[in-house]
């Protein structure tokens, strides 16, 4: 895989910036758990190699960058929403609240770049960058970073709720998890707004 260049962080510190965030949501599409942001802010020069896009990682390899990152980058910080949020306000609505949560916890943010959209109501500018997290450095880091905390999130759902296996799909939608919906309906933890089908 191509390695990811540090080049947009770069240009934008060139043009003032002093501290530039990549974050990223993950667990958007699935019918069962908090979504998940990561905002990280990685050293300018930062070699990590093999940050990728979390997708394209295995997840050994994602949870051996997520201890890379954690340990080198600048700062790193998860923000969450919830499925009772995620009905109430939408889940697009709901992943913006999770990145904002991420980004406040950093200190000195004053750029965030963000996969796909312009997050609203934040206090720094932002720049959206299409398939970011396949494409940005700090980006695909924040998506290592949400992926590796969601999915140990899941895992220890599964020793709750072990006959739904949210060890094993993490909450997605596929045929497993929607049987178990069908066979042993809704948690607390499901989206009630993603599962109307399943019911």
């Amino acid at each position: 895989m191509k390695s990811l260049a540090y080049t947009k962080e770069r240009e934008l510190l060139q043009k003032g910036f002093v501290c530039v965030a990549g974050v990223d949501e993950v667990g958007a599409g699935c019918l069962a758990g908090d979504v998940f942001a990561a905002a990280v802010v990685l050293k300018p020069g930062a070699h990590m190699s093999g940050v990728q896009d979390s997708k394209r990682l295995s997840a050994s390899a994602r949870e051996y960058w997520d201890g890379i990152i954690r340990e080198k980058a600048v700062g790193w910080a998860i923000g969450r929403a919830t499925p009772k949020e995620i009905d109430e306000i939408n889940i697009r609505q709901a992943s913006f609240l999770a990145m904002r949560r991420a980004l406040d916890q950093l200190d000195d943010i004053d750029h965030v770049l963000s996969d796909g959209f312009v997050i609203p109501d934040l206090l720094v500018s932002c720049t959206r960058v299409i398939k970011g997290d396949t494409k940005i450095k700090s980006i695909a880091a924040a998506s290592i970073v949400a992926k590796v905390a969601r999915d140990a999130y899941m895992c220890e759902l599964s020793l709750q709720f072990p006959q739904y296996g949210f060890d094993r799909h993490k909450g997605y939608g596929t045929v497993l998890h929607r049987n178990a919906i069908s066979k042993y309906g809704l948690l607390d933890i499901h989206r009630k707004s993603f599962c109307n089908n399943f019911v």
